[in-house]
């Protein structure tokens, strides 16, 4: 594709790799088998309340890409990853075809036997966290001090995974002791470990780039016995990123994730059953430049690799 700056391209929807077997469609990524490998396609899909909007972002898959090999990169000594370093010569040929569809929105990475839970932590109360502490003055059954605002810093952070729902509907959050019920004691103990370390690394440098990550989810797997981060890493998706220099708690704050989109959606009155509807050029082009804008401040590089 061409001109990733300024000017806009056509969204890819949907991948197409000829004779290279696809192994699972999701809401963003394909999924293709190439040997022992995985070919990782980001689309330009965007998704909400479940379902797979009429219009894509054009770009999207690119700066989710993108932002995860920085991620990766900037955590390699912290926890190895999924990523394959070099492909070879004969992946490349099979590749070379295809070059519009995957040209720096794609990853080749080893197989991992994926855990079943997605390991999410939230250093400030917002989105469902702040629902239920509303309701219930817990977040996922841990108590939490009374007289908490919206979108307030958490006395220190807390770990609440959630199942992962392979049907494409909403994951269900669990306790910790269901987490350990269903991948043992041991992994799930050092899963909630590594997601803290990660994750203050993570707002660390958030920090330094003038942004508050309020919240995020990793996905971890087994290569070869040994726990891997895997999927998408610390993504506008995946994590809640908010402007420091705005930052106001007692209500919602502006962010870099799809909460633009869910708010037009709202505006529609969508019944959030399918078919889902497109959006505006409007929308389009805003939400494209909030992801530009959250790749730009978190790497510190002026535009994505074409």
């Amino acid at each position: 594709m061409g001109d990733t700056g300024t000017s806009m391209n056509e969204a890819l929807l949907t991948s197409s790799l000829g004779d290279i077997p696809l192994t699972a469609r999701g809401k963003v990524r394909d999924l293709y088998a190439i040997g022992d490998e995985l070919l990782f396609i980001a689309t330009d899909r965007i998704s909400a309340f479940d379902h797979v909007l009429g219009s894509g972002i054009p770009d999207k898959g690119k700066i989710l890409t993108q932002l995860s090999d920085f991620w990766f990169d900037f955590l390699k000594e912290t926890v190895p990853n999924h990523l394959l370093a070099q492909p070879s010569a004969k992946i490349l040929a099979l590749l070379a075809p295809y070059h519009d569809q995957i040209a720096g929105r794609s990853m080749l990475v080893k197989q991992a036997k994926m855990f079943p839970v997605e390991c999410v932590v939230r250093g400030y109360l917002s989105g469902s966290g702040w629902k239920d502490y509303l309701a219930t003055g817990s977040v996922c059954g841990i108590a939490l001090p009374l007289g908490l605002k919206e979108s307030e810093k958490l006395p220190e952070p807390i770990f609440t995974p959630a199942a992962k729902i392979v049907t494409g509907g909403h994951d269900e959050n669990i306790s910790y002791a269901m987490m350990v019920e269903t991948i043992g004691s041991e992994y799930a103990a050092e899963l909630r470990r590594l997601t803290f370390t990660i994750y203050e690394k993570a707002a660390a440098h958030a920090a330094t780039r003038g942004l508050i990550l309020a919240d995020t989810k990793f996905e971890f797997g087994l290569v070869d016995g040994q726990i891997v981060l895997a999927d998408e890493v610390l993504t506008p998706d995946s994590s809640r990123y908010w402007p420091a220099s705005t930052y106001a708690p007692g209500g919602a704050q502006p962010s870099f994730d799809k909460q633009y989109v869910r708010d037009y959606l709202e505006s529609i009155h969508w019944n959030k059953q399918a078919p889902a509807p497109g959006l505006p050029g409007e929308v389009i082009a805003k939400t494209r430049e909030k992801y530009l804008e959250a790749f730009r401040l978190i790497t510190g590089k002026p535009d994505l690799t074409a």
